[in-house]
């Protein structure tokens, strides 16, 4: 799943491959903002056929924190 998320982020959302790892923080190491984080979302529904249930969001606070509720929802 972290490839499938990585390549996501690459070719979606112009991220350097190199910074993301499973620790890697989305605000603080890839620079996203709350409008980021909004289209990450939506991206990840259409891509893996899911629906991010709002109260998750606020926890979603790294890579590695996006693919433990993909692969659990996926």
């Amino acid at each position: 799943m972290l490839n499938k998320l990585k390549n996501l982020l690459v070719e979606e959302m112009d991220v350097n491959p190199e910074l993301i790892t499973l620790e890697a923080e989305l605000m603080n190491d890839l620079g996203f903002n709350s409008l980021e984080l909004a289209d990450l979302v939506v991206l990840c529904e259409e891509k893996f056929n899911i629906v991010f249930d709002e109260s998750v969001l606020p926890t979603l606070l790294t890579v590695g924190d996006v693919v433990a509720y993909l692969e659990e929802n996926a």
